[in-house]
């Protein structure tokens, strides 16, 4: 099965570039990363936090059988409603750092939407941490899962 979530990593690079169709208006697109109703159903984890603004936070968790098994957190730097987020994104005890990442959301037509994410590593051996990682396959299963959360508020 062909993956949608299309990601770039040019060598020698400390930055990747995701990309993503979704058959979803963008207003639905940019819920889906600001209402943490949504967030949570799609990532399938805790918002413990989220403040869309300037200066803003989040914190995101998941457990299991009462262990955490994922912490991540972040700084909101900019969000322009139906257009872009820019944000740190830190997951803890990981040896990744801290990234910066640039979310564009993109109207195609009336019922599509492009998202496009850069992310910024602190070095190229950051970067190529993360892509060790299932990170390919889990993004596009994440986003797989946004775009049929997202289609029961179509």
């Amino acid at each position: 099965m062909e993956q949608k979530t299309k990601i770039h990593a040019e060598d020698g690079k400390q930055d990747l570039v995701i990309t993503r169709e979704f058959d979803l208006p963008v207003e639905l697109l940019f819920k889906a990363y600001t209402e943490p109703e949504i967030v949570e159903q799609w990532m399938g984890t805790k918002v413990l936090k989220l403040e869309n603004k300037a200066h803003g936070s989040f914190q995101f968790e998941t457990s299991h059988k009462g262990n955490v098994m994922f912490k991540a957190n972040g700084t909101i730097h900019a969000v322009v409603p139906n257009q872009k987020i820019v944000r740190t994104f830190e997951i803890e005890n990981m040896p990744i750092d801290v990234q910066l990442e640039f979310l564009v959301f993109e109207q195609l037509s009336a019922d599509t939407s492009k998202l496009t994410i850069q992310i910024i590593y602190r070095s190229e051996k950051h970067r190529a941490e993360q892509l060790k990682l299932p990170f390919v396959y889990g993004l596009n299963m994440a986003h797989d899962r946004l775009q049929e959360t997202v289609n029961k508020f179509k």
